[in-house]
């Protein structure tokens, strides 16, 4: 068809999006492909409208999988696999929410052992092949409430390979500081520079099979400490601060199959207060 006939015939480009024999992510990025070309076609002139943008056409929205947590005897199992300098990065995953490249950023300062909170102001970031030091995701930093395992796990980590100073360029696109060297004292380091995803993924890939889980990346650890924190009882704002996400919404969205139930709750709260030593029950025996 010619362009004129695809910009006059929007549902051509619906039927034909709706018969492609791919999976909807995959099917997304044909779209994306058809609309660019087609938006320059607008901008050259040769046709008025893009008919990708029109109301009636609109990709599928692949189903949303659940997340479901790994067990804590799995992140155990994975943690063990791993290289003796590299178990402690499964302590920051499981035991603070840290995305990878905060991992990759953190530094020995960032943990008040007094306060018992960690401070997340930095990550580790690939960028056209480069590293980086950048602040963390959606520039959210924030504290983490240090818990005594992961306070214990840090200090033998750092008692047994002491952090080691890494130079990377600070990436602040459109600043002044943007490039500037910057040297940083780094808690988990590759022969000298900062670990990536190229080179802890290894290492984690061959733990992780050894535990006879065939997927999953380190986000999983994320995932085990927002299921830990929401058993727990901590709610959902307080939740999204510690992981830093930039809406609770989200958080809510992503993670509310997890919350316990209403249901659970108010019976844990009727059993509480009708105990053997404050129930009608017990009063009716004393008298």
């Amino acid at each position: 068809m010619t362009l004129g006939q695809l910009a006059d015939r929007p549902s051509v480009v619906r039927q034909w999006l709706g018969a492609l024999p791919l999976a909807a992510s995959s099917a997304g990025q044909v779209f994306i492909t058809l609309s660019a070309i087609l938006a320059a076609a607008v901008d050259d002139g040769l046709i008025t409208r893009n008919p990708c943008r029109a109301a009636s056409v609109r990709l599928k929205t692949p189903p949303k999988r659940k997340v479901v947590p790994w067990t804590a005897g799995q992140v155990a199992v994975i943690r063990a696999g791993l290289p003796g300098r590299l178990q402690a990065v499964a302590d920051c995953g499981a035991g603070l929410g840290l995305r990878q490249g905060e991992v990759f950023g953190l530094r020995p300062e960032a943990a008040d052992f007094l306060r018992r909170t960690v401070h997340v102001n930095r990550q580790v970031k690939r960028i056209n092949g480069r590293l980086w030091y950048a602040a963390p995701k959606e520039d959210k930093d924030r504290d983490v409430p240090l818990a005594g395992p992961v306070s214990l796990a840090l200090a033998a980590h750092i008692a047994g390979y002491p952090p080691q100073p890494v130079t990377l360029p600070w990436n602040e696109p459109g600043s002044r500081r943007h490039g500037e060297p910057v040297t940083a004292d780094l808690l988990f380091t590759d022969r000298g520079t900062a670990l990536s995803s190229n080179t802890f993924g290894p290492h984690w890939r061959r733990a992780r099979d050894a535990a006879g889980i065939t997927t999953g990346g380190t986000h999983m650890l994320r995932h085990y400490f927002a299921s830990v924190l929401l058993a727990g009882g901590v709610d959902i704002r307080a939740l999204s601060e510690y992981l830093g996400h930039h809406d609770p919404g989200f958080t809510l969205r992503t993670y509310a199959h997890l919350m316990p139930s209403a249901e659970g709750r108010a019976l844990r709260a009727i059993e509480a207060a009708l105990s053997a030593d404050s129930g009608p029950a017990a009063r009716s025996a004393e008298t």
